[in-house]
């Protein structure tokens, strides 16, 4: 009969996750998976499979909650406000921390790991339906004009979160990216006469 777990799954994933975000997948060792998580190789691999195991579960956990973070973030009681600030939060924290997985991952792997970029494809899927729906609920609210295509205005909205994130860590300053957000939302189409 196989042991029970004796360790929280939840905080191994996070201090796994921890070290995927600092160094990358590929610059991540084995050494620094068992000092962040406090497991031995023998007990990763039971509960992971290997290192590209832990990484994927790590990945679709981080892919959930960031999805689930942004839904969240535009349930505000006026869609155009919740947009706004849900964008303001993301320029002015691109340029502290980690960078977020999603874009890494992106970066390192998506190409070259076809399980990375179907998780990675699917959470900005999520994420961009999640800004549609903002601008959707904008136009019935009379704050972005009923004619325009939520759709494109979608993919706009996650192109400007993801370049923000992207240009923060690469080290542009907090008030370009807050202009960079200032500049879209009043590039959004207004109903007419606003």
């Amino acid at each position: 009969m196989a042991r029970p777990r004796e360790f929280d799954e939840r905080a191994v994933l996070e201090a796994a996750q921890g070290a995927f975000r600092t160094h990358g997948y590929a610059g991540t060792s084995l050494q620094q998976l068992m000092g962040a998580t406090g497991l031995g190789k023998g007990s990763l691999y039971a509960a992971f499979g290997d290192k590209r195991g832990l990484y994927l579960r790590v990945l679709g956990d981080y892919a959930q909650r960031s999805v689930a973070s942004v839904e969240q973030a535009l349930e505000g009681p006026r869609a155009i406000d919740a947009l706004r600030e849900h964008l303001l939060g993301l320029a002015r924290s691109s340029n502290t921390g980690p960078s977020c997985l999603l874009a890494s991952s992106t970066a390192e792997l998506a190409a070259v790991d076809a399980d990375v970029g179907q998780c990675v494809k699917r959470a900005f899927r999520e994420i961009e339906a999640s800004y549609v729906g903002a601008v959707t609920r904008a136009q019935d609210e009379g704050d972005i004009d009923a004619d325009a295509d939520p759709k494109a205005l979608g993919g706009l909205l996650l192109a400007v979160s993801r370049g923000l994130e992207a240009l923060g860590h690469a080290g542009v300053p907090e008030t370009s990216l807050v202009q960079a957000v200032e500049a879209a939302l009043a590039g959004l189409p207004r109903p007419p006469g606003r």
